[in-house]
């Protein structure tokens, strides 16, 4: 009991960090949208990275890929690999351009930018303001079950106990400050993430007897854990790894981190904040992948109960009281940083593009914030309690049905409403189909198939109507 408390006030003293800095933020504001949705896009190119880093990577850091990782083997590290060269190649060739061309249209959502400067907008921007708030809210959701489950954990309280302290703390700092409360907790909370992360890291490789230790048991549990290619790759290694190499370039699709481009100071700072963006991002990556096959070795009865638990158990086995509080705060960082970030992101569709009537209505606005927030807190409550299926489906959804619409957007290409729409429900139904199909989803992850059907839609109706199309565009 009294470790419990110590842990319970190291993880509160987080918090109330997380929450000051949210509604310190509140000091610098402007009471109008931009200023809620972009931060008057004046964000550092620092903050941008570590935001897009903390909100990118979200629960599934710590509790999916580390238990993909237990259960996988070294094999894992292909995901991280993958998902970092297709993150790399997504802002090096587009997200410069999506900050430049959304301030010369004057463009504050993605979805916004989706539709611009073509006839038929509206319905380009309604449909894919839609798709933002169905699947960000189920993507929202899978982190406050992240949440949950890590103080369900650690303190043994009901999964709903922990979804609603989640719930709270989203709700206070981004009401209070809008995107600019976002960004900069999250960069303070992806900090934490990768220092919580490496100390864990660290501990667990000693506990094992060192890499060769690790190494040696899992050779022992299970051969295939060591092998460098995964088992039973239907395609092959080649399908297997660019699967995962586009489903990093599925970034395109994602509205919670497309912002943090738009909000950057300075379009010539894109470079930057990508470089440290993937800097921080593969670190913690691997990191998360190698906390995994610790705990392969050090909590071998996981395997026949939740995976997903592997890094909170294993900081309650191994971590003095006061530092298993910093891996709680480190993993609660991970989820409130992506649950702010998509709550957000499902607001400022739901008041600028769904009802656009309430556009420049900052107390709408705010109010939308309120609504979605509600909306994904009975999703968490109700919904799949599996956070890597969560966040891979809701993932996969948003790269396939925005992200080939996104490319073309980016690089002005002409399009009417009719392939617009026609690429956004072929791209999804396919990632939907794909990845229900469990034969199917062996083969590849659904990103793939997903955008490449989307592509394939445009690439057919340039051949076909390629004038239509140019017609469309406005001038």
């Amino acid at each position: 009991m009294a470790d419990q408390i110590w842990i319970a006030i190291t993880f509160i003293g987080f918090m109330l960090l997380f929450t000051a800095v949210g509604i310190y933020s509140a000091t610098k504001k402007q009471n109008d949208t931009t200023d809620y949705l972009l931060a008057g896009r004046s964000v550092n190119p620092w903050f941008t990275a570590l935001s897009a880093m903390s909100t990118g990577q979200s629960g599934f850091l710590f509790l999916g890929q580390v238990g993909y990782a237990y259960e996988t083997g070294i094999s894992s590290i292909w995901l991280s690999i993958g998902w970092a060269i297709g993150d790399y190649v997504a802002w090096w060739l587009f997200f410069k351009r999506l900050r430049e061309i959304s301030e010369e249209t004057q463009t504050e959502t993605v979805s916004g930018f989706l539709g611009q400067n073509t006839n038929g907008a509206r319905l380009i921007t309604v449909i894919s303001a839609l798709i933002t708030i169905a699947f960000l809210s189920a993507y929202a959701a899978a982190q406050l079950v992240a949440g949950s489950k890590a103080l369900s954990a650690v303190f043994n309280w009901d999964y709903s106990i922990g979804i609603i302290i989640g719930t709270i703390i989203v709700v206070l700092y981004c009401f209070s400050g809008g995107i600019r409360a976002s960004i900069w907790t999250d960069s303070i909370q992806a900090i934490i993430m990768i220092v919580s992360l490496l100390l864990l890291l660290v501990i667990s490789i000693i506990k094992c007897g060192g890499f060769n230790g690790v190494l040696t048991q899992l050779a022992e549990i299970d051969p295939a854990l060591v092998n460098l290619s995964p088992a039973n790759l239907p395609l092959g290694f080649i399908p297997f790894f660019i699967g995962w190499a586009v489903a990093g370039f599925g970034v395109v699709g994602q509205p919670h981190i497309m912002v943090r481009a738009m909000a950057i100071d300075n379009a010539r700072n894109v470079a930057k904040a990508r470089n440290i963006k993937i800097t921080a991002g593969t670190i913690a990556a691997f990191t998360s992948l190698g906390v995994g096959l610790t705990a392969r070795v050090l909590l071998p009865e996981l395997l026949t109960t939740d995976q997903e638990l592997a890094l909170p158990l294993l900081s309650l086995e191994l971590l003095p009281v006061a530092l298993v509080g910093l891996m709680l705060a480190g993993i609660f960082s991970a989820t409130m940083s992506t649950a702010d970030s998509q709550i957000l992101s499902c607001s400022a569709a739901l008041t600028q593009d769904v009802f656009p009537e309430f556009a420049h209505s900052y107390k709408i606005v705010k109010l939308g914030t309120l609504t979605v927030t509600a909306m994904v807190f009975v999703i968490a409550l109700f919904g799949s309690q599996s956070v890597f299926f969560l966040v891979t489906f809701a993932w996969s959804a948003l790269a396939s049905a925005l992200g080939p619409l996104f490319i073309v957007r980016v690089l002005q290409l002409p399009i009417n409403r009719i392939v617009a729409v026609a690429m956004m429900i072929v791209g999804i139904s396919t990632a939907i189909i794909w990845g229900t199909n469990p034969e199917l989803k062996k083969l590849v992850y659904e990103v793939l198939p997903g955008m490449a059907a989307g592509i394939l839609v445009y690439l057919i109706a340039w051949f076909f109507i390629k004038g239509d199309m140019k017609a469309a565009i406005r001038k």
